[in-house]
């Protein structure tokens, strides 16, 4: 049962939730990196690849700062560094750690794209890549995203064989389901009709009939009247 003093701790606790809310809003809805759907792909030995990474900010940003970061089991490097003055620049490298990288993104249209590609790839070469993205505007608010590269020596033929099998079953089974539904039905139809037909038959057979024996409402003939 609520007690007297309770009537004004409830407002309280609202407001203070309230308050609350509208301090994170902006933490949920500022900054954000991205490295794709597949954050872990495949390249052969002696290839190059991208690594993508695009960010986002709702409060836009002034003097952006980024880098990508390589780390494995042994290693850690920092591969790229960089600035964004504002959305109408383009990155600009500060610092690049090996020949092989070329920064290929765009910050204009609002493309945000500070993707990278490695050439030459090696084996020592697999390991995590991280997409880090600092933003002044947002004090300093910072974000990254990881992908994780294997280097092979060769990809592997996928073989749908067994997928293509198993999709003409379902396929065909779906299809057969499909055809006895319509056998069902033109069964249904005609055995609907067929019994319209016989009824149909029987109710003029009965009218024959009664015409035939003179009943009433027949059109037998009408025998003369008798004389006195």
């Amino acid at each position: 049962m609520p007690r007297a003093g309770d009537g004004g701790k409830a407002p309280a606790r609202w407001l203070g939730t309230g308050l609350l809310g509208l301090f994170l809003l902006p933490v949920t809805l500022s900054l954000e990196v991205s490295v794709g759907k597949a954050t872990d792909i495949y390249a052969v030995n002696g290839t190059e690849i991208l690594l993508p990474c695009t960010f986002s900010s709702c409060f836009g940003f002034e003097d952006l700062h980024f880098r990508w970061t390589y780390n494995s089991s042994d290693a850690f490097k920092i591969l790229i560094e960089g600035t964004v003055k504002n959305e109408k620049s383009d990155p600009k490298v500060t610092l690049k750690d090996d020949d092989r990288i070329t920064l290929v993104g765009s910050t204009k249209e609002k493309m945000n794209n500070i993707s990278i590609v490695l050439r030459d790839l090696e084996f020592s070469d697999t390991g995590k890549y991280t997409c880090h993205v600092k933003n002044p505007k947002e004090n300093n608010l910072q974000h990254h995203a990881t992908i994780f590269l294997q280097v092979v020596d060769r990809l592997e033929e996928v073989d749908n064989t067994v997928t293509l099998i198993i999709l003409a079953v379902v396929g065909g089974v779906i299809g057969l389901l499909i055809l006895i539904l319509l056998i069902k039905k033109l069964i249904i139809f005609i055995l609907k009709k067929t019994r319209e037909k016989k009824k149909e038959c029987l109710v003029s057979s009965s009218g024959n009939d009664n015409t035939e024996n003179g009943l009433p409402g027949s059109k037998a003939e009408e025998k003369p009247p008798s004389k006195v």
